[in-house]
């Protein structure tokens, strides 16, 4: 399985980096951290790593590195605009718990 975006995030991602014209691409990454042990990483980036995945749509460039996309397999990047914020979420299989702000979450 692999990792896919939404169209919301897709549509998203392209609006940022439209706007942020030094920005290449959206860094998804999972680092060790957080309440539950893991947690997801989104930054602007310029540089695209050798050994990244790259995922293009409609305007929208995502990078994941090796490791992170261990843990992303089968996820889809996602995001919401709601009453409490505008965030980027990952909706992922490979989670066994995560906090409550989404951010962090555990795998077996």
């Amino acid at each position: 399985m692999s990792f896919s975006i939404s169209p919301a995030a897709t549509a998203r991602v392209a609006e940022i980096l439209a706007a942020e014209p030094a920005a290449q691409a959206l860094r998804v990454e999972v680092l060790a951290g957080g309440c539950s042990g893991l947690q997801y990483k989104f930054d602007l980036t310029q540089t695209q790593n050798p050994d990244d995945t790259v995922l293009e749509s409609d305007g929208a460039r995502v990078l994941i590195d090796p490791v992170s996309l261990e843990f992303l397999s089968g996820a889809v990047l996602d995001f919401k605009d709601a009453l409490m914020g505008a965030h980027f979420l990952v909706s992922n299989p490979n989670a066994t718990a995560s906090c409550g702000c989404g951010t962090s979450f555990s795998v077996d």
